[in-house]
């Protein structure tokens, strides 16, 4: 293998087991090195920090498989990993048929992405060190897993900064056009070959419990950027009396009439349109509602898009205060690391202010269980929001 050696501050990162290596961390590296190669890294005095891939087109230069240890990275350390993973969600099953099974570097397999649909998968591979060991690790995924099928979703715009091309295909066995997944007794059908990235919003499945159990009977919904339907569909088996969806995506809209459906949900509207332009309307209409669910894509998913995406949130907060009753709530979600609590929390009080608005957040929302967050991994913290009510 070939060595990096790495700079200082680096070193300390790494001891910290911050698995991330910039270009501009890396102290010398030897101008030969392939994309995904993998590569042994030192600190600048000589000592053996760990084992990763390289990727001199990438900006995150270097990736780490293995600290202070050198295994040999071939199918049964990726079993090993794999069955780690699923071993820490063996809890999720009593409630659930759909989980994540490997959640990138929580799992520490950086690049990585295995979401479980019942009897099938859905994958991403988005690095070249990753893609590079392809069928070491669909051997591994099949061992441990026994899937009837997977599909390959990796993400382009991941790949693409790797240098790889994305063809998202069924890569094993077959995949029906939908499958049919439950969790705490609701029931979802996922299309796994055009859903949105692997299929579903996993990483919501806690919030959608916790967020319906503020609903009250005769409650009136309004679900924003619903995707699926998933978070209007429960506030609907807890006693809405009618639940609003709003999503531009025909994919989305297909799914929530069908889940709506299947869950015996019949007091609802569907609204195809951008949930900006929907909101300048209703508020002209001068609806009112009990409970209003902010859930949009990430509005930043670099830092250069933080402000951008505050001022999203802040048009998306203030407008849906005003069409809150007295005492009504909302629920907002920020899926981007760079868009922190505190930063969602100081958006909410300008928009408060700019409304005349006094709120009480009287819940912390995270990313579920199967979406690790680990404190040694700053980015593996991503999905947080809170439920506030108009006081």
């Amino acid at each position: 293998m070939k060595k990096v050696i790495v700079k200082k501050s680096a070193a300390e990162k790494i001891r910290s087991f911050n698995p991330w290596i910039y270009k501009n961390e890396i102290k010398k590296v030897q101008q030969d090195v392939e994309k995904g190669e993998l590569v042994e890294i030192y600190s600048p005095d000589g000592q053996f920090l760990g084992v990763g891939y390289i990727n001199p087109l990438s900006k995150i230069m270097v990736r780490i498989l293995s600290f202070f240890e050198k295994p040999e990275i071939n199918t049964e350390f990726f079993k090993l990993r794999i069955k780690k993973a699923l071993e820490k969600r063996s809890h999720l099953r009593s409630y659930t048929n759909a989980f994540r099974v490997v959640h990138s570097e929580a799992d520490f397999l950086p690049g990585l992405i295995v979401d479980l649909y019942d009897r099938y998968l859905s994958i991403q591979i988005n690095t070249a060190g990753m893609e590079k060991f392809r069928s070491e690790i669909l051997e591994a995924i099949i061992s441990v897993l026994k899937p009837e099928g997977i599909i390959d979703k990796s993400d382009e715009k991941s790949r693409q900064k790797e240098g790889l091309d994305t063809v998202h295909q069924v890569i094993y066995g077959n995949i029906p056009e939908k499958v049919l997944i439950e969790e705490q007794g609701v029931r979802f059908y996922v299309y796994l070959k055009k859903g949105q990235k692997t299929g579903f919003f996993l990483d919501q499945r806690k919030n959608r419990k916790l967020v319906s159990e503020y609903v009250q009977n005769g409650f009136k919904v309004l679900d924003l950027f619903s995707n699926a339907g998933g978070f209007g569909i429960y506030a609907g088996l807890k006693g809405a009396d009618f639940i609003k969806f709003v999503d531009i995506s025909e994919n989305a809209v297909q799914q929530i009439l069908e889940n709506c459906e299947l869950n015996k949900i019949t007091s609802f509207q569907v609204v195809d349109e951008n949930v900006f332009d929907f909101l300048k309307k209703e508020i002209k209409r001068e609806g009112k509602y009990d409970l209003i669910i902010i859930d949009p894509p990430s509005f930043a998913k670099t830092k250069h898009e933080k402000e951008g995406g505050l001022r999203g949130f802040k048009y998306l907060i203030l407008n849906s205060i005003k069409l809150l009753k007295e005492r009504g709530m909302i629920a907002v979600f920020s899926c981007s690391h760079h868009i922190g609590m505190d930063d969602l929390k100081a958006v909410t009080m300008d928009a408060a202010k700019d409304t005349k608005t006094r709120v009480e957040i009287i819940e912390h929302l995270f990313q579920d269980k199967d979406h690790p967050y680990i404190l040694n991994i700053p980015f593996s913290f991503y999905l947080k929001g809170f439920i506030f009510r108009k006081v």
